[in-house]
């Protein structure tokens, strides 16, 4: 079984999602990888967010991101 991939934008680290970045990084079934742009500067300019598996996840901090993060796996299919 292959890990979830979350993506993040440095922009969007820089504005503070770098906190649950480094909480998301302690977890084995992750792979975290970090671009310059997502190409999604509406988004990263006005909430924390992080693409899961290609898909978008947002949050109101980042604590909440990371629960959003781990909601959204819960719910991907095998």
């Amino acid at each position: 079984m292959r890990n979830t991939i979350i993506e993040f934008c440095i922009s969007n680290l820089a504005n503070g999602s770098q906190k649950a970045r480094y909480i998301l990084e302690r977890d084995p079934n992750l792979d975290i990888v970090e671009y310059g742009c997502l190409s999604n500067c509406g988004k990263c300019n006005h909430t924390f967010y992080a693409l899961v598996n290609g898909e978008v996840v947002m949050g109101e901090s980042p604590e909440q991101l990371v629960e959003n993060i781990y909601e959204f796996i819960d719910g991907i299919p095998l």
